[in-house]
């Protein structure tokens, strides 16, 4: 069954690039705004023979891994506090909707106005594009925990501390899961916006770079491994444990 659907995604893939070099050999295009296939995996080949997008990947992933650190942490201990506290959900519940509703490049100025063109830009861009959604999910979480548990576990004497620690936190680990799963999508799609207009190393920094000097070849070739990255990433790592607490936890079969 999973080789029939690898099977066809090559195929499926097969066929875009064949259209690919069909409207390339039509000339729909300028060959400066459209390069042939051929161009942009040559490009591929020599960026990272040369080094220079491993060490691009390197320095993106670096940004990545602190920022989003933050943002588990901080959109965890937000969400907890909104989903525990009734007072505090009325009052920050819908500014935190509204903030999340901001896209990444939105917070782009305000990061260079705080931190000029350095890679704390970067990270402050990349810990705002996930913290919100995480705090939505953690608070969406706790807010939906079986009041059959909470009931059941006063019951039998367990109150205060011992019941969101024992209980709820249990019960809200699969939303918290994908959260987290949320949280690194929008991450990555903010870690691309912050390194676009930085002058540090990283993906997003190369393809202006590229889009500077007119190299469509490589401004395309980043494009393939931002997307690549953040599949591959996506269904290999967050999507398998999503899937795995799931069904430990008899969400799915």
């Amino acid at each position: 069954m999973k080789f029939n659907i690898v099977v066809k995604r090559v195929l499926f893939l097969l066929v875009l690039i064949g259209l690919w070099q069909l409207i390339f050999s039509i000339g729909v295009f300028p060959k400066i705004i459209l390069p042939s296939p051929i161009l942009v995996f040559t490009a591929l080949y020599d960026g990272f023979a040369g080094g220079d997008f491993i060490k691009a990947l390197g320095a993106s992933f670096r940004h990545l891994l602190i920022g989003l650190t933050l943002a588990i942490l901080l959109g965890t201990t937000l969400g907890v506090i909104l989903g525990k506290s009734k007072q505090a959900d009325e009052t920050a519940g819908m500014y935190l909707i509204a903030l999340q509703s901001i896209p990444s490049i939105v917070w782009v100025p305000l990061a260079i106005m705080l931190f000029g063109f350095t890679e704390f830009a970067v990270i402050f861009v990349v810990v705002l594009g996930g913290t919100f959604v995480m705090a939505l999910n953690v608070r969406s979480a706790i807010h939906n925990v079986s009041p059959h548990f909470i009931r059941a576990a006063r019951t039998m004497g367990t109150k205060g501390f011992g019941l969101f620690y024992r209980v709820e936190v249990p019960a809200s680990i699969p939303y918290f899961m994908s959260g987290v799963r949320l949280s690194w999508a929008f991450s990555w799609r903010a870690l691309m916006a912050g390194e676009l207009l930085s002058n540090g190393p990283g993906l997003g920094y190369s393809l202006r770079f590229a889009q500077d000097y007119a190299r469509m070849d490589q401004v395309i070739a980043i494009i393939i491994i931002i997307g690549v990255i953040g599949a591959v990433v996506d269904q290999l790592v967050f999507s398998k444990l999503e899937k795995n607490i799931m069904k430990r936890w008899g969400l799915v079969k």
